[in-house]
């Protein structure tokens, strides 16, 4: 069962989503706070795992980060990490407070972006008892300097400082596209693959996505390193999907943070590229996901 809902933040924006509850369920249950990576909107296959989540058994609250989707928050399409650590320690204390929610078993899944955040709020919240994280961003310093050439660095550089003065200056936010057919043209996720999987799946199945983000977005993501924390989740317990052909959040930085993280962990790899994971390898990704939560929240 699945049911619209909204929530406020402790700073007062209101966020919203997706309750799922499994069919049948006596009492409070597990419950999986998750949100989407880069941009990306619920619409875009969360709905596909929350569904395999509650067919085992496991509720989940679905929402839209801050700025972007169904979610409220200014300014639009800017994408703070932090800010979305804390939405999501949020999402937890709203779970907390639903007569649905077993508080004492609640897991959090993230994916991208979202995959690196768990890494944090698996830390620093207790309140987490289980975390996966899917083709998680390690190193926001490490994954820019494999994205971006190194001829160009300077000049990207440039821009994050031109916008800065800008701002400073009262002037609106510079923007950039989250994707570009052209990979050497400007743009946050300059992949072929993310190309095509954010413009067919926004076409197909998030008309609302919107091909833009603050600049300054991109800036915040070079200075965010969520995989410093993998060794402070512990003794939570640990699952990480990692898309061994990733060249977006790239796979051996993944793997170079898993092995920082301590028991217990399990790493799964899947075989394909980064976006595989929710659609071609959504059953590979997902299975051992819903695996972990049951081994670790319902026993």
């Amino acid at each position: 069962m699945r049911k619209d809902i909204e929530f406020k933040t402790e700073d007062g924006v209101t966020l919203r989503g997706w309750h799922y509850v499994p069919e049948g369920a006596g009492g409070p249950a597990p419950t999986i706070v998750m949100a989407h990576g880069f941009s990306a909107v619920k619409e875009m296959y969360l709905d596909r795992f929350a569904e395999a989540f509650a067919e085992a058994g496991l509720a989940s609250i679905v929402f839209d980060n801050r700025n972007f989707g169904a979610s409220d928050g200014e300014p639009r399409y800017e994408i703070d990490p932090w800010q979305q650590v804390r939405d999501y320690r949020d999402a937890i204390t709203y779970a907390e407070t639903l007569p649905e929610t077993d508080a004492e078993r609640i897991g959090i899944w993230g994916s991208s972006y979202s995959g690196g955040h768990v890494l944090v709020v698996g830390a620093i919240d207790r309140r987490v008892k289980c975390v996966v994280s899917q083709v998680p961003l390690a190193s926001g310093h490490g994954n820019a300097r494999r994205l971006i050439r190194a001829d160009f660095l300077a000049g990207v550089q440039g821009m994050f400082d031109a916008d800065r003065r800008a701002r400073m200056k009262g002037e609106a936010p510079a923007m950039i596209p989250v994707v570009d057919e052209d990979p050497s043209a400007p743009s946050a996720l300059p992949t072929p693959d993310s190309w095509k999987w954010f413009t067919e799946t926004g076409k197909a199945r998030a008309p609302s996505w919107k091909n833009e983000v603050t600049l300054r977005s991109v800036e915040m993501f070079t200075e965010y390193e969520p995989g410093s924390y993998a060794a402070f989740v512990s003794p939570t317990p640990l699952l990480m999907v990692v898309a061994l052909g990733d060249v977006l959040t790239v796979a051996d930085l993944a793997l170079a943070t898993y092995e920082q993280a301590l028991e217990p962990k399990r790493l799964v790899a899947l075989k394909g590229g980064h976006f595989d994971a929710y659609v071609n390898d959504f059953g590979s990704a997902s299975t051992p996901a819903v695996d972990w939560f049951r081994q670790h929240l319902l026993g």
